[in-house]
């Protein structure tokens, strides 16, 4: 029996249209769209670049050698920090308004008390960095010139080579493997999204199971078929459905859109469908609650749903943040946050133990709803059907 009512019930709820459009076609149209908004940001603003600069040479032969000595070797995380060409002024300033360099350089000669000075098309982070990486080689010849004056011996490659020298007192460990992009936060909480959305299939249950609500609710009440069966295999059902949804969202934008979940992507897929399961829960206690037409509980669940999705981050990336200041323990019975930062946690930790916590704490919000519902659906009587 229970066998029969799950195959009628999973083929009857492919014909529920908010599955179709809030659980596949939204999901993968915003997507897409946070694709498109997201895609360079990141690689534009965080990922840095080797910078083009024009160099301007007005020094002795020596002062020249030593700068193109250190303007080659200079990096940032392996990356050659600048990408300099000799050239005249002429050249370099034609260079700067063709925007083929990011600055140009004059290099005056420090050993004779004339600094370096530059010329930026704007102001912006690359000739920051170009500023600072000038004064503080300005700073260095200065401490090489008085070093050579206080010792009385020496020369001038002498000093430098020494403080050239290498020294580590820092060691160097990568804390994560993950993807840092922050903007990949926005797609946790789109497959959260999607996860709460099955609250809709999962208040068709409640409604189905009424018979004051709906036709189909009458008809069950009336059947031989145990309450408990029937709402049983109506849920089974759903999850299998949610699972499929969210199994969906997850291939899509990984696998189509490279949205980067890390090298565990199983753990990802589970996160997902465990939240499905408890966006289902949440739909199904609210559709339990009271006797409220389909469309108040369906304005109720849309509301829950959203409402539950902006607190964890999905239209402001800082307000999961925001709300760790003022109300920390919400975020820890959000659904929405927890099934972001269960994914979040896979992406940065290296340890599971902070990934399962979330789980745990996802499948106890779950049950806890599904009972909730169970208990205001199961001894509910009708004077007539």
């Amino acid at each position: 029996m229970f066998l029969h009512n799950l195959k009628y019930e999973m083929l009857s709820s492919l014909r529920v249209k908010e599955v179709i459009i809030w659980l596949i076609i939204f999901p993968i149209a915003l997507g897409t769209c946070f694709k498109v908004a997201f895609s360079s940001v990141y690689e534009n603003t965080m990922v840095f670049e080797t910078i083009d600069v024009a160099v301007v040479e007005e020094t002795d032969e020596f002062s020249a050698q030593m700068f193109r000595q250190v303007i080659g070797d200079v990096k940032m995380e392996d990356e050659p920090m600048f990408k300099a060409k000799y050239t005249t002024k002429e050249k370099a300033l034609k260079l700067l308004e063709d925007d083929k360099v990011s600055a140009v350089i004059f290099e005056g000669d420090p050993f004779e008390g004339s600094g370096f000075s530059m010329k930026t098309a704007s102001n912006g982070l690359k000739a920051t960095i170009v500023q600072s990486f000038l004064d503080q080689y300005s700073h260095n010849i200065e401490l090489i010139m008085t070093a050579v004056t206080d010792s009385g011996s020496g020369t001038y490659e002498d000093v430098l080579s020494t403080l050239s020298a290498e020294v580590n007192s820092v060691a160097k460990k990568q804390m994560t493997h993950g993807n840092t992009d922050m903007y990949v936060q926005y797609f946790y909480n789109l497959l959260a999204m999607v996860a709460l959305y099955g609250s809709l299939s999962g208040l068709h249950i409640a409604i189905g199971a009424q018979a004051n609500l709906s036709a189909l609710g009458a008809r069950r009440n009336v059947s031989p078929t145990p309450k408990l069966i029937q709402i049983t295999a109506s849920l089974c059902a759903t999850f299998i459905q949610e699972a499929v949804c969210t199994a969906v969202a997850v291939t899509y934008t990984h696998f189509v859109l490279g949205i980067d979940y890390g090298d565990r992507l199983g753990f990802v897929y589970l996160a997902a469908i465990i939240g499905g399961c408890l966006g289902v829960s949440l739909g199904f206690m609210v559709g339990s609650i009271g006797r409220m037409s389909m469309g108040a509980k369906n304005a109720i669940c849309n509301a829950v749903s959203l409402g539950l999705c902006f607190f964890s981050g999905l239209m402001d990336g800082n307000m999961k943040a925001k709300v760790e200041l003022s109300a920390p323990w919400f975020n820890k019975i959000n659904p929405a946050a927890l099934i972001s930062d269960s994914i979040y946690c896979l992406n940065v930790y290296e340890d599971l133990s902070r990934y399962w916590e979330k789980i745990v704490s996802m499948m106890i919000v779950a049950v806890v709803l599904t009972l909730l519902g169970f208990l205001m659906t199961r001894r509910r009587r009708y004077a007539s059907v």
